[in-house]
């Protein structure tokens, strides 16, 4: 009766495990209430938003108020002919305030501050959209990296199994005389390194769950592994030029170089305007109260103008500064555009690759599997021996991994791809999710 119980109790764990395992949007979601480099995007995207508001401003009215309380107290004394004048006792009190507005009327340099920061403000927003793109594959990145350590680890230990058991195999039939020394010394040999080899699947596991964590802002739990023999979409349009195209225009890291270029432009022309007149509407109204409550009262209203003529050469080598800026901009657009579309590139001719290689290595695990049972079967009747299965059961292993490592490179470039052609969204998580076992 107990047997039976301990069975049914260990199922409900293992499948309460299952349960609990996390999903790649699971893990998602919890980078992007942690991570703290998403977090600085997003604070950068809300500082970003203020420039609007603070262009603006140099093209509306400037109110200020100023004001004085002054009270004088003292004496005066002094001579007529050498006599000396009654000392007179001096006691005087002023209130005084004056409520000033200034409208600009012509400013061109404002005027280009002002079309700056709208274009300040889309920079950031393009920044922040690709913070997001990036959040994306590094999460997906980070958790396929983990899958792929429990995958060699798993594999390593499988095959340990094997090769103890072959080593255990080979010391009982060289104990009857049914093999030779030379059989034990090879399945120990292959023994000892798979041992070793679980060391270092083990903190190679430890440093990629460190990883992700670094990501998520805690310790990952289980993660949902990929279901056997997936299938994996191709990429749709299934020619490289329209996603070369896209990136070359869509991309946000080319989107935010292309703002920068306009943001330079206007700085030239904000420059430039220095040489040109300004002009403001000036309103005032002052009130002022003496000693003896003496009142006095001035509006004025009126317009004021400034015309530049020589400030050194300043305003000339200015210009001359920002025309070179700009072309910078224009290179560093040209190099983004480049990198974008060599990304694109080759995330498109990595998945398609991946395909065919997948494909390859679900065909080699078959053979693989069919080799281990031959074998296997040789080894009992005498015309295999023990270096065989081993090898055998290592090949199986490695295809295994390796089909394993596969379907996880090309899930991953097939985000690079929509990310370099600036079209990755939250969304594209859930078809890669579907492929998980929940």
């Amino acid at each position: 009766m107990q047997r039976p119980l301990i069975a049914v109790l260990i199922t409900s764990a293992f499948l309460t495990l299952n349960a609990q395992a996390a999903d790649l949007i699971q893990v998602y979601q919890q980078a992007l209430a942690n991570d703290a480099t998403y977090a600085s995007a997003r604070s950068s995207l809300t500082a970003g938003q203020e420039r609007i508001t603070q262009g603006r401003s140099g093209l509306l009215p400037n109110i200020a108020a100023s004001g004085s309380n002054t009270r004088n107290s003292g004496d005066n004394t002094g001579y007529l002919g050498g006599v000396p004048l009654p000392k007179s006792d001096v006691d005087s009190h002023s209130n005084s305030y004056t409520v000033q507005l200034s409208q600009p009327l012509f400013n061109w340099a404002n005027w280009q501050t002002y079309q700056q920061s709208k274009l300040a403000q889309a920079t950031a927003e393009a920044t922040f959209a690709q913070a997001q793109q990036d959040l994306i594959t590094r999460v997906a990145q980070a958790y396929f990296d983990v899958l792929t350590a429990q995958d060699n680890l798993t594999s390593t230990q499988a095959q340990k199994v094997a090769t103890t058991e072959q080593l255990a195999s080979a010391k009982r039939n060289f104990e009857v005389g049914t093999q030779t020394i030379t059989d034990t010394h090879e399945a120990q040999a292959a023994y000892d390194l798979v041992v070793a080899q679980e060391f270092a699947a083990i903190n190679d596991l430890d440093n990629k769950r460190t990883a992700l964590q670094v990501i998520i802002g805690q310790a990952p739990g289980e993660l949902a592994p990929l279901r056997t023999g997936v299938t994996i979409s191709a990429p749709s349009p299934a020619a490289v030029e329209p996603w070369v195209s896209s990136a070359e225009n869509q991309n946000y890291a080319v989107v935010a170089a292309k703002l920068n270029v306009e943001i330079a432009k206007r700085e030239i022309e904000r420059n430039r305007a220095n040489h040109l007149p300004t002009a403001n509407l000036i309103a005032s109204t002052t009130h002022q109260t003496t000693t003896g409550q003496q009142r006095a009262n001035n509006n004025a209203i009126g317009v004021s103008w400034n015309v530049p003529i020589f400030s050194g050469f300043a305003v000339t080598s200015k210009v001359r500064e920002t025309i070179a800026l700009e072309d910078k901009a224009r290179n560093d657009l040209e190099a983004t555009k480049r990198a974008a579309s060599q990304n694109a590139r080759s995330a498109y001719l990595g998945m398609n690759s991946g395909l065919a290689q997948v494909k390859a290595l679900e065909a080699a695990e078959v053979s693989s599997k069919s080799s281990l049972d031959s074998n296997k079967l040789g080894y009992q009747v005498g015309v295999r021996i023990n270096i065989d299965v081993l090898n055998a059961q290592k090949l199986l292993y490695s295809t295994q991994k390796d089909l394993a490592k596969a379907r996880y490179d090309t899930i991953m470039n097939g985000l690079r791809l929509k990310s370099a052609a600036g079209s990755l969204k939250e969304e594209d998580l859930a078809p890669i999710n579907a492929l998980l076992a929940h």
